[in-house]
């Protein structure tokens, strides 16, 4: 009787047992969903198609459906990918990489140019400054007034043009008709020296700086106002700072500019150019009868301007006074930047003022900080130098030459046979 008694324990626990394994089996393949808050994916798969898992024996049939459906919905999604998206994504990859390859390659390219372009505007440059170290040093036995002076004996007044920038430590000195306008534009912008009447801040664009404004000295630290701010001390600063700030000029053919002068200041009515010397021209040689019109306004209306002829007798005019003519429009870019005083670091020219100055931009540090202006260019053309020497005296075109050949040798400029023949 108790061994009865002990199998028909052994057979309800085995039993037992059983069921037991039959519920976790269930639960393990997706039969039972006992925790449905804990697996969000899992619920939100079954919510639409499929009623609240339970653990009550009415439901325990449509439990076995669901469990053995569930393993095909899993694999007929995983081929999806497989069958209709795996040859299209390995050649997307394929691509990819050909395209980033390609992009490697442009950039190689592009720096490898960048690079070349970089040695030829070097060696350009080291070109322009060996050329002044010759001529200043006398091997091409071009004499010129100051050739051989000292720095220190330079009067202050002829210091005008090296503007100065100690926050950059940079040095230019300004030749008109050679983008001088936009020049100072920059060296407004970097030294912060105008105010915008809109922002109320320092300028940061050059090309939002009114050009009017920039010709205003009174904005520009040059070397000829040391002296007022610096007294005894003035040349001993001079020095240090030619010495170790970055010191460049922009330069023209010297015809070429004198042309671009006379058409800027008498080819039409300026006021201030009529009185000084327009109206000093037209009476020594433009045969005017009875009194001049004492404004230039009037003059034009009257078709009574100097001639271009007229402007190149009084530059040669061996009794007007040498230093009062020249202003600084016409004047030699020789006596206006004394380049055989002041070692310059880079010589830019206006025939390739977009190369040159991007070049010196990057050289000074200041790229980030500014774009030199793209605004119109001076259309005055060395191809213009015939028409415009047509009617001067073939001596008087030598003479105006050996006036200017300084600053052809100078700079390099080709001598204008076309001209002088």
């Amino acid at each position: 009787m108790g061994t009865w008694r002990g199998l028909r324990v052994a057979f309800i626990l085995g039993s037992l047992f059983m069921i037991l394994l039959i519920i976790v089996y269930w639960d393990d393949v997706g039969g039972f969903n006992l925790y449905p808050l804990q697996d969000h994916k899992h619920e939100s798969l079954h919510s639409d198609s499929y009623p609240p898992a339970t653990t009550g024996p009415s439901t325990s049939a449509s439990r076995a459906q669901t469990s053995s459906s569930f393993p095909t919905i899993a694999s007929s999604t995983s081929l999806v990918p497989e069958e209709t998206g795996g040859a299209p994504e390995e050649h997307t990859e394929e691509e990819g990489k050909d395209k980033q390859e390609q992009r490697k390659e442009e950039t190689r390219e592009d720096e490898e140019k960048e690079r070349s372009r970089i040695a030829v505007n070097d060696s350009e440059q080291e070109a322009r400054k060996k050329r002044l170290m010759d001529v200043c040093s006398g091997k091409d036995a071009v004499e010129f007034p100051g050739r051989t002076r000292a720095f220190d004996l330079i009067p202050n007044r002829e210091l005008d043009h090296l503007i100065v920038d100690d926050t950059h430590q940079i040095i230019y000195c300004y030749v008109p008709k050679v983008a001088c306008t936009n020049w100072k534009r920059v060296m407004v912008v970097l030294s912060q020296s105008l105010i915008s009447p809109f922002s109320g801040k320092p300028y940061t664009d050059p090309e939002a700086v009114p050009p009017d404004l920039v010709h205003n000295s009174s904005l520009h630290l040059t070397f000829s106002k040391f002296w007022h701010h610096y007294g005894s001390l003035s040349r001993h600063l001079m020095a240090l700072k030619l010495q170790h700030y970055t010191k460049f000029l922009f330069v023209r053919d010297p015809f070429v500019r004198l042309i671009s002068a006379f058409r800027n200041k008498f080819g039409r009515p300026n006021e201030d150019f009529y009185r000084q010397f327009g109206s000093v021209m037209l009476r020594r040689y433009g045969n005017v009868s009875g009194s001049l019109p004492e404004t230039a306004a009037e003059a034009f209306s009257a078709g009574i301007k100097p001639t271009f002829q007229q402007f190149i007798t009084y530059l040669l005019d061996p009794e007007t006074e040498r230093e009062s003519i020249f202003n600084e429009h016409w004047r030699q870019v020789y006596r206006l930047c004394h380049p055989c005083q002041v070692k310059y670091d880079f010589i830019g020219q206006l025939e390739t003022l977009e190369t040159d100055a991007e070049h010196l931009l990057k050289l000074l540090g200041v790229d980030h900080l500014l774009r030199f202006p793209s605004g119109a260019r001076n259309r005055t053309a060395t191809s213009w130098e015939r028409d415009w020497f047509a009617r001067i005296p073939i001596s008087m075109r030598r003479e105006l030459y050996r006036l200017y050949e300084p600053d052809f040798e100078l700079f390099g400029y080709p001598k204008p046979d076309s001209v002088l023949h």
